[in-house]
């Protein structure tokens, strides 16, 4: 069986061209499946050796088990001593003393020395033909596509599941949930199939961890630190993943999308991408009306503040600070545009604030706008214009 993950010439499968080795479309489903006892159905050539890889080690687990075991209930039964049996008096058996060093080591050799090809080739990051840098934060992804086709596509990742599906603590949920339940995102990570995508991770807050089961991929983003793997999908098709690490609050909430199309897909998907993001990057210049800034930063909001802050602006007394009635907000606008351009440190009563530089002047002016004119906040200083935001960068 772990004969399956190499290649006739002894090379490594994940060195290999892999393309020509699947037959028939993916017979996985790329995401949790209820009641599952075993490993996702592979989708690359490493997850290919990592489920070979842990059949096989099962199977010799479960080949010592029988054999210690039977040894031991035979013995305990056939020498018992109601048949007369007394116990052997023999000690210091060389034999013995051999026999179970050396069977134990060849067994552990036998076993790490495919393990050890298999982590090799997860580690080989080299020759990766698109690199997306990936930034885990409470509580979503943030993707910057750094090489390769797609060089310049950036966006962020939230979790797409209506806050109405999932409930509130100690309250049941109003709408039924999704068969996507917790696992579907509003941006996800797309890639061609049969390319070598490389993942570099970090995060900008805690530690997180980037995990595509299907893939066989799990690697930690650690603040202030830069990690990489790497995939390389024989498949077309839908794999889901979750941050792996306790991360806070809203762990749960994080997943990870990873959308696999043909070439010509991902070239249709690069175009549309990057015309809408020329379509977004407003002229920081352009003066709005409040009202403007308002929709907008209602939106922005929702997709990014809401899950600390809350709809009401309430937050979570003892982790998360109120905007509602916030000296902040309602003080002057350049501290509330320096706190969301550079971050704050936990304080006696809130949470870390992380930054949020990643989004543009436009979307910072709007939210800023939006809170200062919203819940009971009258902020004399109520407009926040994107030329402002882009000065307060400099």
């Amino acid at each position: 069986m772990l004969g399956l993950s190499l290649t006739v010439a002894g090379i490594p499968a994940w060195a290999a061209d892999t393309a020509a080795a699947v037959a028939g479309p993916y017979q996985g489903t790329g995401s949790p499946t209820p009641l599952e006892l075993n490993l996702q159905e592979p989708a690359t050539q490493i997850a290919r050796e990592i489920f070979d890889l842990h059949t096989w080690m099962m199977i010799i687990c479960m080949v010592i088990f029988v054999a210690v075991f039977g040894v031991m209930f035979y013995s305990i039964f056939k020498h018992r001593k109601s048949l007369g049996h007394k116990p052997a008096t023999f000690h210091e058996s060389t034999t013995v003393e051999i026999a179970w060093t050396v069977v134990p080591f060849l067994i552990v050799i036998g076993m790490a020395l495919p393990a050890t090809r298999t982590v090799v080739g997860m580690k080989d990051t080299s020759n990766a033909d698109i690199t997306i840098k990936g930034t885990g934060m409470q509580w979503k992804w943030g993707y910057d596509y750094l090489k390769g086709e797609g060089e310049g596509i950036s966006f962020l990742s939230n979790l797409s599941t209506p806050r109405a599906q999932v409930g509130a603590p100690g309250l049941a949920p109003t709408e039924k949930r999704g068969a996507n339940y917790l696992i579907e995102v509003d941006n996800e990570v797309v890639v061609p199939v049969h390319k070598k995508i490389r993942m570099v991770l970090t995060a900008n807050d805690v530690i997180h961890a980037w995990s595509v089961p299907a893939f066989g991929v799990k690697q930690d983003a650690i603040p202030g630190f830069v990690r990489d793997t790497w995939f390389k999908s024989d498949y077309v098709g839908t794999f889901r993943g979750n941050c792996a690490e306790l991360c806070g609050k809203e762990h749960a909430f994080m997943p990870i999308v990873v959308k696999v199309v043909s070439e010509e897909d991902y070239k249709v998907w690069v175009d549309g991408k990057k015309k809408e993001m020329a379509a977004l990057a407003d002229d920081p210049n352009k003066v709005w009306t409040i009202d403007e800034l308002k929709i907008k930063g209602e939106k922005v909001y929702t997709s990014n503040c809401v899950v600390c802050h809350q709809a009401t602006g309430k937050g979570i007394p003892g982790a998360f600070a109120a905007l509602d009635g916030s000296k902040v907000v309602n003080g002057p606008k350049a501290e509330q545009i320096h706190v969301l351009l550079n971050g704050k440190k936990s304080g006696a009563f809130s949470a870390e604030m992380p930054s949020w530089k990643q989004l543009s002047d436009t979307d910072i002016a709007a939210v800023i706008t939006y809170t200062r004119n919203n819940w009971s906040n009258k902020a004399e200083e109520n407009i926040v214009q994107p030329a402002e935001v882009l000065a307060a960068r400099k």
